[in-house]
């Protein structure tokens, strides 16, 4: 079996059961953000700390339980983000009290569980419980997959110029400009078939959506490149790690949620996109 072969039924088997869990919303669809959340951490701290790191113990690990649980008991956005804001300080705080290089480690796992965090709550909070959360998900999966697909086929046919040669040497720019249009097209189309009316502002928002996935894919390669990997984990053959999956698509959540949030507000992000 080829590795593009690999991909793809690993691909399906996961929009399939992330489809499923979208649908259902409510408890299931924040157990599965809970997941993703602990699974980033996880891989992030494995990637990141020096194999004899010790100071902190499990101190982050701990203070990423309080917020899985928070998540998954549903409690409002600002809960949630002051969460976040204290795990990062007092994980920087202890940090700081160690050696130097306690010190550095406590950076890069404070930077990973705001990353963690903020992933699976800028999801669930999106997701909410109503149908505009279903449509503000399903509008995410469709602009983001696509650009993912879009940028990867459209790379190898037309090549080019590369995007990040020392960062990802494999992403060219045609392949950026072909997500870009791949993931604005497939955006507007579930926007169209939802009933959506702001069809002009969607086709904008799709389209920061699509750059931003590009981004967090750039930022989590330069991450295991800064670490010397190739690769975040193995739980998902032919794609490595789970932040090797998600990492356009949490940046790309973090981006609608903060859009979401200006527009209506912290709890309720996609009134604003998709009025009931």
């Amino acid at each position: 079996m080829s590795n593009l072969q690999l991909r793809v039924i690993s691909a399906v088997v996961l929009a399939v059961v992330t489809l499923g869990l979208t649908w259902l919303g409510g408890l299931p669809f924040r157990l599965l953000c809970a997941a993703m959340t602990i699974l980033i951490f996880y891989e992030w701290t494995r990637m990141c700390r020096p194999v004899a790191a010790t100071g902190l113990g499990l101190l982050p690990e701990a203070l990423l339980l309080v917020f899985v649980g928070a998540l998954v008991a549903g409690l409002p956005a600002s809960w949630l983000l002051l969460l976040v804001a204290v795990m990062v300080v007092v994980t920087v705080v202890v940090a700081s009290m160690h050696q130097t290089s306690m010190h550095q480690t406590g950076q890069w796992d404070a930077s990973g569980l705001a990353y963690a965090a903020i992933s699976g709550l800028s999801l669930a909070l999106l997701r909410d419980g109503d149908h505009s959360g279903l449509v503000a998900i399903l509008f995410l999966f469709a602009v983001v997959w696509a650009t993912d697909i879009a940028a990867y086929f459209v790379g190898r046919a037309v090549g080019g110029p590369k995007l990040a040669p020392s960062i990802s040497p494999g992403k060219t720019q045609s392949g950026a400009l072909g997500g870009a249009v791949g993931g604005v097209v497939a955006g507007l189309l579930l926007a169209a078939a939802a009933g959506a009316g702001n069809l002009a502002a969607l086709g904008v928002v799709a389209l920061v959506l699509s750059l931003v996935s590009q981004a967090g894919d750039l930022f989590e390669s330069w991450v295991k490149r800064r670490h010397n990997r190739k690769d975040s984990g193995t739980l998902i053959p032919g794609h490595g790690g789970v932040m090797d999956r998600v990492d356009g698509l949490v940046a790309a959540a973090f981006a609608l949620y903060v859009i979401g949030w200006i527009s209506a507000t912290a709890d309720h992000p996609a009134q604003w996109l998709f009025p009931a």
